[in-house]
């Protein structure tokens, strides 16, 4: 769409994902996992595959939101965390399988969304007591960030990331991204 329009495609934001199912391990349904990892990765291997051959031709870029959890581990958020590292690996597999465009997988902190309010008021129960209250401490003290923060980082990149970050997971603050972040 974006190529018919513009007649080309210079940037792809993946942004989207569930927290579910929010439960151990041992008390999900494997079918819990299978529906996360449809929605979480395999319509964003969707999403590349649609837009590699506009992005081969601009010298595009591929910005995929991961999370914290990837690399950390709650308990819980075991499906969500599994799906957040399989983005990551994507953008390191896409920086060695597509050199001409640059692949970069971003945590974007603790930011104020709806997931985050499913967080404190739906699956609260689900989580151990010690996440929960860190998310729930979070909101009060109004330590959460705004969407626009870690999203104008990725906006910024979609266009201007350089090659030296392609395959690369990295926190939205990260300093090596200081250009890219509002002064």
């Amino acid at each position: 769409m974006a190529s018919s329009k513009w007649g080309k495609l210079d940037g792809l934001i993946v942004n989207h994902g569930v927290l579910a199912p929010v439960k151990r391990i041992s008390q999900a349904e494997v079918e819990e996992w299978r529906e996360a990892f449809d929605i979480n990765v395999f319509s964003a291997v969707s999403l590349v595959k649609a837009a590699l051959p506009d992005l081969r031709s601009s010298k595009g870029r591929i910005i995929f939101c991961s999370s914290g959890a990837a690399i950390g581990a709650y308990s819980t958020w075991g499906a969500y965390g599994a799906t957040k590292a399989v983005l990551n690996h994507m953008a390191m597999t896409l920086a060695v399988e597509e050199p001409d465009v640059i692949t970069v997988s971003i945590r974007p902190g603790v930011v104020d969304t709806e997931m985050q309010r499913e967080l404190r008021e739906v699956h609260h129960e689900s989580m151990d007591r010690k996440d929960a209250a860190k998310f729930a401490e979070l909101k009060s003290t109004g330590r959460l960030l705004r969407p626009e923060q870690p999203g104008h980082v990725m906006a910024k990149l979609a266009l201007d990331a350089p090659r030296e970050m392609s395959g690369k997971f990295l926190s939205w603050d990260d300093e090596s991204l200081a250009r890219f972040q509002d002064a």
